[in-house]
């Protein structure tokens, strides 16, 4: 039974009749380009073939009655035309609750409807299983409405009801990509001016993520530790963020700064730069150079940027003694966990799984979740 049965399945057995809509967004993985999108920075991600999935029928009243197969079917409700409030005994709903707030607050008309959700992005592993939630769930609400909101347009509401609603203050690049992104092909997002360029995965390459389960205890209270750093140094700058201090002006002023503040800023600085050379390397099937920068963004956010942890660093090394100089690897995410990406030749992959199955839970007391994943289309109703 696929997703979409699933899906169906639980509808039905809530309210009796097959949905009348369907719509799906995916999940993500950053190839390069990490803790710069808040530095108003570059960031190279693609939409994956995970996603959640949203089946809808309109009511006649004005409820939003909701259930999720990832929560044992809870169904959680609330009115439109009353305060919406957040909920603690069904937490995942606040996604919903928070995205509705921000398209009415937005004069957006909606209407009530009985919905179901299901997802396989993995959960806690960094791969935005949250973003591609909140871009579903205002595909569906504007639709079922009737109320036309660009793909783009939905990606800064998720944004704002994470940020708002849900208290996490993440950057925009999860969301875009979940509401936008193409089939086959990485995007290079501007965080700064939200323009985006398609960059083409090369031909015979795989996108294999490797999920540490290592649990990312400190990833909230880090970030924003690392997100104050960052701003303290534009501040310095007198620069309205990172993006805006070249490599030769930091190293100018290098006396001024602390050593961790220095080495912050380095980190964001140069990824910046790393990334912009990978869309530009990327399309030309230069997996070589791909390497070379993953593994130098990969160092930078172990050395300069700290997040990196010991289960994370051996996955790296057990995945580069496999690819050599045949494609990259490197941490991806928030960090302090979560997963590995690793573009490489897809005869590769075979070998990265015996490698990861024989040697990382001996080497860490851990095991890993292996997905092979190709890039996906964004957003879209299903028909």
């Amino acid at each position: 039974m696929d997703i979409k049965q699933q899906l169906t399945h639980l509808f039905e057995s809530k309210w009796g009749a097959k949905p009348e809509h369907f719509y799906q967004a995916p999940g993500r993985v950053n190839l390069i380009g990490e803790h710069t999108d808040y530095n108003d920075g570059f960031v190279l991600p693609c939409a994956i073939n995970h996603q959640t999935m949203i089946a809808a029928t309109p009511r006649d009243d004005q409820k939003l009655v909701v259930t999720t197969a990832n929560f044992d079917g809870q169904i959680t409700e609330f009115d439109l035309e009353l305060p919406i409030q957040s909920s603690t005994e069904a937490s995942w709903s606040n996604y919903i609750r928070g995205v509705a707030t921000v398209l009415l607050e937005r004069s957006k008309p909606l209407r009530g409807a009985n919905i179901a959700i299901i997802g396989n992005v993995p959960q806690g592993a960094g791969l935005s299983s949250s973003a591609c939630l909140e871009v579903c769930t205002g595909l569906a609400l504007s639709r079922l409405a009737g109320v036309d909101v660009s793909l783009k347009d939905l990606a800064l509401i998720g944004q704002e009801a994470e940020n708002n609603y849900v208290g996490v203050n993440c950057g925009i690049m999860d969301q875009m990509v979940s509401a936008c992104g193409e089939d086959g092909h990485a995007m290079l997002l501007d965080c700064r001016s939200l323009e985006t360029r398609s960059v083409k995965i090369p031909e015979g390459a795989a996108i294999v993520i490797i999920n540490s389960n290592k649990k990312r205890g400190l990833v909230d209270s880090e970030y924003n530790t690392r997100r104050q750093q960052c701003e303290a140094v534009a501040r310095h700058f007198d620069v309205k963020a990172l993006r805006d201090v070249s490599v030769e002006m930091l190293e100018a002023h290098r006396d001024e700064l602390d050593e961790v503040s220095y080495c912050r800023a380095r980190h964001v600085i140069t990824e910046n730069s790393r990334t912009l050379e990978a869309a530009k390397v990327m399309p030309e099937g230069n997996l070589k150079r791909m390497g070379v920068l993953m593994a130098e963004s990969h160092a930078s956010m172990r050395d300069d940027f700290e997040i990196t942890v010991p289960a994370i660093d051996t996955i790296v090394e057990l995945v580069k003694g496999v690819i050599g100089e045949d494609g990259g690897v490197r941490m991806t995410g928030g960090g302090f966990g979560g997963c590995v990406v690793s573009l490489t030749p897809a005869d590769k992959v075979t070998a990265i799984k015996q490698a990861i199955a024989s040697d990382y839970e001996k080497q860490t007391g851990l095991k890993a979740d292996i997905y092979v994943c190709k890039a996906s289309q964004g957003a879209s109703s299903i028909t």
